[in-house]
């Protein structure tokens, strides 16, 4: 199950990764203006803003949710180890009177 999730996670973040870049910055309107400017008959007349935007936000918004899951996968299946061993008892506060003590 967990190598599933990883794997459709890794595939979440490749479109979004490509979605990102696919995008069009901010000032690209101005230089579409002069002529200099791809046509955008592909996405619609309205150009590919609306429907990359949505698609990245809900990318987005899986990507979180399958972060948070997997973090807490992790935690409730792993459990970290010390570096040092914990004692499997304690040592007595007084040596006792018996044992290899020489007198």
């Amino acid at each position: 199950m967990y190598e599933i999730v990883l794997v459709f996670h890794v595939i979440v973040a490749l479109l979004l990764i490509g979605l990102i870049l696919m995008q069009q910055g901010k000032g690209a309107q101005a230089g579409a203006a002069f002529g200099s400017g791809a046509s955008q008959t592909v996405f619609g007349s309205q150009g590919s803003g609306g429907f990359l935007s949505r698609a990245t936000g809900t990318l987005a918004a899986i990507f979180f949710v399958l972060n948070l899951f997997l973090a807490f996968w992790i935690n409730k299946t792993h459990r970290p180890t010390t570096v040092v061993a914990p004692s499997e008892k304690a040592a007595p506060a007084v040596p006792s009177t018996e044992g290899d003590i020489p007198e």
